[in-house]
């Protein structure tokens, strides 16, 4: 699939954040949006997975004093390589990107990361945060299955994660509320079943399906990708207070309000 009229994640000329080097400092929590560049059928952008980690990123830096960092958008693809315009890098490439982002904000003075992940095949991920301990930056990964069924029952998503697997439900509402310009014309025709994936990293997606959907976006609205992304936003809190960003954002030890 080729997407020639594609737009950044984000736009405007200040994209990221804008608090300076002082509110950086007080945020004492870095958030970094982490996609992919890959199909999404043929009504969905390739930026998709990265579209919606921006769009959860902003959110709770709107919600939260957190540093909002800009998104990598290449990652780890390879089961969606059969289709144009996929662009993946190693899982090692990955890691030591996200290894060396967090290294630099720790020199900066933010020692914490939390990994805004938007694509389901980013398994290094979890390693990487694993790693982390002991080593001066604390970090987590958002959202958690946990935050994602929350999010879904919230929004009264129908279809099941399992069955939700790709530019389904849950992707389109998202970005349907939060990018509908970039929804083509074809979600309400797409809806595509194929919850036997055994072989999945074996084989890849295409074996699967056609046409690159694994889910029923003929369900999605963007009033269920509003709620999804508020419900997500909630569930931010518990990481912001694990993290102890309540105390680097408020050094007079008030807490956050």
């Amino acid at each position: 699939m080729t997407d020639p009229q594609e737009r950044p994640p984000e736009q405007g000329p200040l994209p990221w954040d804008s608090s300076g080097d002082a509110g950086a400092r007080r945020a004492g929590v870095a958030v970094l949006p982490i996609g992919s560049y890959e199909q999404h059928g043929p009504y969905l952008p390739l930026a998709t997975d990265t579209l919606i980690a921006c769009a959860i990123a902003r959110e709770v830096a709107a919600a939260y004093p957190v540093l909002r960092l800009p998104p990598l958008t290449f990652s780890c693809s390879h089961e969606h390589s059969a289709w144009p315009g996929t662009v993946s890098i190693s899982a090692m490439t990955l890691g030591a990107v996200v290894r060396d982002i967090a290294e630099s904000l720790r020199r900066s003075g933010v020692p914490n990361l939390v990994l805004v992940n938007g694509h389901g095949g980013n398994y290094v991920l979890r390693n990487v945060v694993q790693e982390s301990l002991g080593t001066g930056t604390r970090m987590a990964l958002f959202p958690g299955s946990a935050d994602w069924g929350a999010a879904r029952e919230s929004a009264g998503v129908e279809t099941p994660s399992h069955s939700d697997m790709h530019a389904g439900e849950v992707e389109t509402s998202i970005l349907l509320h939060d990018s509908p310009e970039l929804v083509r014309p074809g979600h309400m025709t797409s809806d595509f079943l194929a919850d036997g994936r055994e072989h999945l990293l074996t084989v890849g997606l295409r074996p699967y399906t056609d046409t690159g959907v694994v889910g029923r976006p003929s369900l999605a609205s963007a009033e269920k990708g509003k709620e999804l992304l508020a419900s997500l936003t909630g569930s931010f809190g518990a990481y912001f207070s694990l993290l102890g960003a309540e105390r680097s954002a408020d050094p007079d030890g008030e807490g956050a309000r």
